[in-house]
C-alpha cells in the first residue's frame, strides 16, 4: 500500500508520502489517477461546494463533487478567502512547557546581555549608489583583518534615494536596526553624499549606546573611500575581538521562515521547526514568525494564542493591514501558493497558511512588532513582513534572530545576514543538493519527531557555536528591502 498521512482526524484528504499511481491503494481508498509525492487524495465524498478538511481545518471548498480516490488540487479545490476579516479574542492556554534538559551554545556576550552567534563585521551602504564600493570595501578590508572576527560583509541594496515618506523610513529602519544586531561586533554605514538616506540621519535612528561600536564615511568628501574603510574596518575589528562563552537556549534568537515550500513542508519540516521553537521558548529565548500573507486563513488559531487583548488587537490590525494591502492595490488577498508551491503539492493560501504556521509551535504569542523593529519581548513574537523569502528574512535579522531557520521542499541557495540554517521537507531534496540544505526533515517519517527535533537541536547549537551553514559556504549573504512608495 502507497505511504500517505492523515494529519487529523475527519480529514477528508491524506497527502502522499511517494509517488502514486492509478489503481494504488491509499488509505484504504484506490486512486482514480496517477498522484505525485506530496499532493492530495480525497477519502471521502466531498459535495460540491462543501469545505475540503486537512489539519482539521477548511483549506478551500470543492469546485464540484469529488469522488474517494481522486486527486484533489487545483481543478476541484478552490480557496474561500476575501477581504479583511472578522475575529473575536478567545484564549487558548498554551500548554505548560516541558522540564528538559537545557542545550547550550557557544555564543559571543555583548556588552548589554545580547547574544551573537557570529562576531562579523557589517558594512551597511545609505544607498545603492555606494553598494559597489561597500563591497570593495568588504573584500580588501576582509583579507586585512582575517582572523580578528568571523568575517567582514557588505549588504547592498538599491534603495535609500528618490524615496518618500514610509518607503524611505523603511528602508532607514531596516539598516538601523542591522547596525544594531548582536552578530555584528562592528559597523560601518557608508555614505554617497547627496542620498535621501543620510549618513548622519541613519546614525540617529540607531540608540546612543550602539554608537560605540559604529563608523562611518560619507564617499564624496573622503579622498580615498577604499581607503578610508578599510582603515575604519581595522579599526573596528580590534575592537571587536572576543572569545565565545558558554550560554544557554535562553540567549538564542531564532527567526523561522519557509520558501520554496511543497506539500509535505507542513507534515515534516514545518512542525520540526515548530518543536525547535517551543524548545527555545521554553527556555526563555525568543522566536520571531513573520510572513503575514502566509498566515491568511489560519490567523484564527494564532490570534487564540495572544498573551493578551492588546497583542490580540495588534494581531488583527497586522493582519487586517496585510489584507486592505491587496485590496488597496486590486489583487486578490488569495493570489498565492507561487508555481512552484503548487506543483510540489499547495493548492489554496489556506492550506500553505495552515502548514507555514507550524513553524511557531505552540507557545503564547507575547508580541507584535512593525516592519524594521527590534525583537523586545522573550517568547514568541509576531514580525510584519511580507512573504517574500528575501524581505521577510531580511526583516527577521534585523528584528534580532542571531540564527534564521529555513524549511524549503524545492530548495533555495539563498543566505541572508545571519545563518540561515536550510530544512529540507524531504530526503530527496537532501539528497540531490547537499550544497543547498543542512538537515533533512525527511527523517521524521522514518525515525519520528523526537530522535528529529534531538538531531537538529544539536545541528543548530553547532552552527550557533561556529558551523558554518551551507549558505555561508557558498557564500550567500544579503538582504532585500521591501519597497512600498513612488520612486522620483
Amino acid at each position: 500500500m502507497t505511504k500517505a498521512l492523515t494529519i487529523a482526524p475527519g480529514d477528508s484528504v491524506a497527502t502522499l508520502l511517494e509517488d502514486a499511481h492509478a489503481g494504488d491503494i491509499v488509505a484504504d481508498v484506490r486512486l482514480t489517477a496517477d498522484i505525485p509525492r506530496g499532493h492530495k487524495v480525497a477519502l471521502s465524498p466531498i459535495a460540491a461546494n462543501a469545505p475540503v478538511l486537512k489539519y482539521g481545518f477548511p483549506i478551500g471548498r470543492a469546485r464540484r463533487a469529488i469522488a474517494p480516490g481522486e486527486h484533489v488540487h487545483s481543478d476541484n479545490l478552490a480557496t474561500g478567502l476575501s477581504g479583511t476579516g472578522s475575529y473575536t479574542y478567545d484564549p487558548k492556554a498554551s500548554p505548560t512547557p516541558e522540564a528538559r534538559t537545557g542545550a547550550t551554545f557557544q555564543g559571543y556576550v555583548r556588552a548589554d546581555g545580547r547574544v551573537g552567534t557570529r562576531n562579523e563585521i557589517w558594512i551597511l551602504p545609505t544607498v545603492g549608489c555606494v553598494a559597489r564600493t561597500a563591497e570593495r570595501i568588504a573584500k580588501q578590508a576582509g583579507a586585512q583583518v582575517d582572523g580578528q572576527v568571523d568575517g567582514v560583509h557588505a549588504f547592498t541594496h538599491p534603495h535609500g534615494c528618490s524615496q518618500l515618506g514610509q518607503d524611505l523610513a523603511g528602508v532607514r529602519a531596516i539598516l538601523a536596526s542591522l547596525a544594531c544586531h548582536p552578530n555584528a561586533g562592528g559597523v560601518l554605514l557608508v555614505g554617497l553624499g547627496c542620498e535621501e538616506n543620510q549618513v548622519k540621519e541613519l546614525l540617529a535612528a540607531i540608540p546612543p549606546e550602539r554608537h560605540g561600536a559604529i563608523r562611518y564615511l560619507t564617499a564624496q568628501f573622503s579622498a580615498d573611500e577604499v581607503e578610508e574603510g578599510c582603515a575604519l574596518v581595522a579599526e573596528l575589528a580590534q575592537q571587536a575581538a572576543m572569545p565565545r562563552q558558554t550560554v544557554g537556549l535562553d540567549r538564542l534568537v531564532l527567526g523561522v521562515k519557509c520558501g520554496g515550500s511543497d506539500g509535505l513542508s507542513g507534515l515534516t519540516a514545518n512542525p520540526l521547526v515548530g518543536q525547535i521553537s517551543d524548545r527555545v521558548t521554553e527556555a526563555g529565548g525568543r522566536v520571531v514568525f513573520t510572513e503575514i500573507p502566509e498566515i491568511f486563513g489560519a490567523e484564527q488559531m494564532l490570534m487564540d494564542r495572544a498573551a493578551s487583548t492588546d497583542v490580540f488587537d495588534r494581531m488583527v490590525g497586522v493582519i487586517n493591514g496585510f489584507r486592505q494591502y491587496f485590496i488597496d492595490h486590486g489583487e486578490p488577498i488569495s493570489e498565492n501558493p507561487s508555481p512552484g508551491n503548487v506543483v510540489g503539492g499547495i493548492t489554496t493560501l489556506e492550506e500553505k497558511s495552515l502548514g507555514a504556521v507550524q513553524k511557531a509551535g505552540r507557545a503564547t504569542i507575547t508580541d507584535v512588532i512593525d516592519y524594521g523593529e527590534r525583537v523586545r519581548a522573550d517568547g514568541l513574537t509576531l514580525l510584519e513582513a511580507p512573504g517574500n523569502d528575501a524581505v521577510s528574512s531580511t526583516a527577521l535579522a534585523a528584528a534580532g534572530a542571531t540564527a534564521i531557520l529555513f524549511t524549503t521542499g524545492r530548495g533555495t541557495p539563498l543566505g541572508f545576514p545571519v545563518p540561515t540554517v536550510k530544512i529540507a521537507s524531504n530526503s530527496d531534496l537532501a539528497t540531490r543538493k547537499p550544497g543547498w540544505i543542512d538537515f533533512d526533515a525527511g527523517a521524521v517519517l522514518d525515525r519520528g519527531f523526537a530522535a528529529a527535533e534531538a538531531m537538529l537541536l544539536e545541528r543548530i547549537c553547532a552552527i550557533a557555536s561556529g558551523a558554518p551553514t551551507a549558505a555561508e559556504n557558498n557564500d550567500e549573504r544579503e538582504i532585500a528591502i521591501w519597497k512600498r512608495g513612488v520612486t522620483l
